[in-house]
Order: C-alpha cells, then structure tokens, then sequence
C-alpha cells in the first residue's frame, strides 16, 4: 500500500508541472492543451478509480452474489415448475381415467336404477290389477246380491199375484181343510215325528 501513496502523489502534482513551462509564458500550444488535458483525465478517472475501488469491489460482489442467488432460485423455480407440470400431466391423464371410470360408474348407476324403477312399476302394476280385481269381484258380488234380492222380490211379487189369482174363497177353504185334515193325521199316528 505505500507504494500507491507516492505515485498517487506524483500523478497529482504532475497536472501542474506540465502547466508550468516557461517557455509558453502564458501561450498554452495545442499539443500541450492536450497533453494537459489527458493528464487530467488520467489524474482524475484513476484517483476516482483509487478511492471507488474498494466500494465499487465490494459493490459489484454484492451484485454478483444476488445475481448467482437469483439464478440459484431461478434453476430451483424451475426445477419446482418442472414438478409441478409433471405432477400436472400425470393427474391429467389420470383424470381421463376417472372420467372413464366415473361414466361407467353412473352408467352402472343408471341401469340399476332403471331397473329397480320398473321392478317397482311392475310391482304397482300389480297391486293396482289385484285392487282392481278385488273391486271388481266386489261389484260382481254386490250385482249378483242386488240382482238376486231383485229376483227374488219379483218371483215373490209374480207368486202373490198368480196365488191370489187362483185362491178363491171356495179354494181357501179347501186348502184349510186339507191343511186339518194332514195335521189330524200326523196327530193319530203314533211314532216318532
């Protein structure tokens, strides 16, 4: 480090010794006016350069840590992306299956359904022809009652009127007698009756 110190103490005080020729006097030549100005340059960019290279070192290290990290955790994104889609691309293909799967299912689903829905139609059908057997059977019996009851009140109505017809007075008496007479002889015989 000390032998920075000297130069960096030669190149400041060098500006100077090059403006100071006595042989201008005050007459600055193009070449000089250049060669002073590139001596500035020089001076001033390397002490710039002299004082900023340890911050700047330091600085550019900083940024070249982050820019190595960010492409550490850009590879590691990517490595996780990566994953991720193939993780993606396996439950897509297995989603075709479960769709297969599912519609097969709901298929089985629907057919037994379907089939538990007509065995239960069928099963009503059924009860409702029984019912409707039943309540036939119910009216045919209450027609034959009715229809009997009917024929029965008409056969009684038709016999009153033809006995009425044939018993006369005279009839009467002889049916009386006749009905006297079988109760007289059921009475003098003797054994069981």
């Amino acid at each position: 480090m000390k032998p920075r110190k000297p130069l960096a103490a030669v190149l400041t005080v060098l500006p100077l010794l090059v403006f100071m020729s006595t042989e201008e006097a005050g007459k600055p030549s193009a070449a000089m006016d250049l060669a002073g100005k590139a001596v500035n340059f020089v001076i001033l960019f390397g002490g710039l350069a002299f004082l900023l290279r340890k911050p700047l070192a330091a600085i550019l290290r900083k940024k070249s840590a982050d820019i190595s990290d960010a492409i550490r955790l850009a590879d590691e994104s990517k490595g996780e992306a990566a994953r991720k889609y193939a993780e993606s691309e396996a439950r897509m293909s297995g989603l075709e299956a479960d769709v297969r799967r599912m519609k097969s299912e709901a298929e089985g689903d629907a057919r037994r359904e379907k089939e538990r829905i007509t065995r239960l139609a069928a099963e009503e059908s059924e009860r409702i022809r029984r019912f409707t057997e039943q309540e036939i059977e119910e009216q045919v019996r209450g027609g034959v009652r009715d229809l009997k009851a009917y024929a029965a009140e008409k056969a009684t109505s038709l016999a009153r009127e033809r006995i009425r017809k044939k018993l006369t007075p005279e009839g009467q008496a002889a049916l009386i007698d006749k009905s006297i007479e079988r109760l007289s002889r059921l009475h003098e015989e003797p054994g069981p009756r």
